[in-house]
């Protein structure tokens, strides 16, 4: 997956968008102004950090070595995910359950106008 891929895909998702709230280079991608994930798209490795599940993070660190704790972010809370040591249909995988995860964590209202009751 190359970062235009990664980007464009972040995307896709309803009510996303790319902030930079941490300079020029970092690639925040949000929900509803909640984070999802977040990249330095042109840095080598092309690293992804994503939220995820606590039980499922630890369960992947210890599957596959690309996935780590989340590098500056909670730990218990956030996986980085070197993403070319993985299959793109994961890497897709994981970013849908960031933002999954995120949705479930917003308010009825919100979660219901974007169509993930």
């Amino acid at each position: 997956m190359t970062p235009q891929e990664l980007r464009r895909f972040c995307l896709e998702f309803n009510a996303s968008a790319e902030e930079f709230p941490f300079g020029p280079d970092a690639s925040v991608f949000k929900v509803l102004g909640k984070m999802f994930a977040l990249s330095v798209l042109d840095a080598s490795p092309l690293t992804l950090s994503l939220k995820c599940d606590p039980d499922e993070a630890l369960r992947l660190r210890k599957e596959h070595a690309a996935i780590v704790p989340g590098w500056h972010l909670n730990k218990r809370h956030w996986n980085t995910v070197s993403v070319h040591e993985l299959p793109d249909r994961m890497v897709r995988e994981l970013v849908e359950d960031s933002y999954d995860l995120v949705v479930a964590g917003l308010p009825k209202a919100e979660r219901l106008r974007l169509d993930r009751p």
